[in-house]
Parts: C-alpha cells; structure tokens; sequence
C-alpha cells in the first residue's frame, strides 16, 4: 500500500513540474511571470525603522506575508517553491548513502576505537535536551528572527549525533526518522497544493498573516518552516545512523 500512495504522489509531483514548465493558465510562462501581481511595491519598499507607512513590530496587522524576517519572506514565500527544490535535493543525497551504505543484513551500531566515560554520557544527555530545544526554538521562530528549518533542522541532527559519540549504547530509530520524513516532505506539497487549489498558485499563502512580530502571524510560513526542520533533522540523523552502523556478519 505504501508503494502504490509513493507512486501516486510520485506521479502527481512529476505532472505538477511538466505543468510548471509548459505556458498554460496555471503557471505563467518561464520568465514572464508579472510580479506587480504577486509582489507589492509596500512589500518592496518594507522597513521596520518605525516611520509613518512603514512596517512597525507588533502594531501592523494582515502586511503581504506577516513575516518579520525579510529573509524568510524570499526563501519561505516568494522563493518557497525554489525551497521546496533544495529540501527535495537533500532527500536525494540520504537517499543515495542510504543505498550505498544500507544492507539488507541486519545492522549494528559500529564500534568506535574509544569508550566514553560516565561524566561524558550524563553531561552528553544534559546538553542533549538544550540542543534539541534550541533547535525547536529557532524553528518556531524563524519567520520572526534569523534562522527556520534548515538551521533548526541540522540543530537538532546535531543533538543526534552528540548521543552517538558520547554514548556506545545508543543507536537511532531509523524506521521512525524515515516515517517523519516522509510525512514532512508530503505535507509541504500538500500545503503547495492547497495554495495552487484554495489561492492562485502552487504554495501562494491562504492564511491570515496576523501582527508583524507575532508568533502566530505569517500564514502558512512558521508551518512550512516546521516541516522543512522536521525533514531536514531526520534526514541528517538518517545519514549520520546510515555512517555510523555496519553491516552485522553471523559466524
């Protein structure tokens, strides 16, 4: 069943891209696209130094893409779709050490030349949970300062691998990282298709953008943002699972 749903969305995503690139009512033709439609010249013009007509935190309410973050509001929503192109080119890359380095035998943790101490896995589980936290707090505040899913991800693949190093009894849940990646991914088309089916085009924001500053504010960019950290964090700590196991030989 599981096979049959991938090449469903396998099919639709590849019909989806041959639409992009062909000039039809749906997608304007490669280079021809009229942004005054899209991007307004109060959005181009956007400054938080607090002069009159200006973007003002926590007072200006429904602005053209809520988000605080400049940089978020190019690379989650003008650009999204170029982003949904980079995660997609992360996938490919696990994907491929996973076939390199995956076996059908059954895996082990592979045994590194040293042995942690007692001090170095207590303090390791300690500083686990500050990273983990770190990570989700950048996430969750990225169309608000610096940061979002990619750093947020690899903070928390980062936490992942400070267990392997510290720990020789620790070994991830790879089927669990796998499972979120794959629903992350899926969701971000899904959250594209909506905006293709409930605005004009593929991932156009459909929510309210709320108060510039707010964290619930930004329409669909915090929860693209989620998802992008969910799949960029489990398909780090996949990779870094896949280069860390070895392949278990029976004598």
């Amino acid at each position: 069943m599981k096979n049959i749903i991938a090449f469903v969305l396998s099919v639709a995503l590849g019909v989806l891209m041959v639409l992009s690139l062909t000039n039809n009512d749906w997608f304007a033709q490669f280079g021809y696209a009229d942004l005054t439609d899209r991007v307004s010249q109060s959005y181009i013009d956007k400054s938080v130094t607090g002069t009159p007509g200006e973007i003002i935190f926590g007072v200006t309410s429904n602005p053209e893409d809520g988000a605080a973050n400049i940089v978020t509001s190019i690379v989650v929503d003008y650009r999204s779709f170029d982003t949904l192109g980079e995660v997609t080119v992360l996938f490919i890359s696990a994907l491929g050490v996973a076939l390199l380095l995956s076996s059908e035998d059954k895996n082990k943790r592979l045994q590194l030349n040293f042995k942690p101490n007692f001090m170095l896995r207590v303090g390791s589980r300690a500083l686990f949970s500050i990273i983990l936290m770190t990570g989700v707090y950048v996430i969750l505040h990225g169309h608000l300062t610096p940061g979002g899913g990619f750093p947020g991800g690899t903070m928390i693949a980062s936490s992942i691998l400070l267990l392997y190093l510290a720990d020789d009894q620790f070994r991830a849940k790879v089927k669990g990282f796998k499972l979120l990646e794959g629903v992350a991914g899926s969701f971000y088309v899904v959250i594209g298709l909506l905006g293709l089916l409930v605005a004009s085009y593929f991932l156009q924001n459909f929510l309210p953008t709320g108060t510039v500053g707010d964290l619930f504010s930004a329409g669909i960019i915090p929860i693209v943002y989620i998802l992008i950290g969910l799949k960029v964090g489990s398909e780090i700590a996949g990779i870094i699972d896949n280069f860390l196991t070895e392949e278990e030989v029976s004598l």
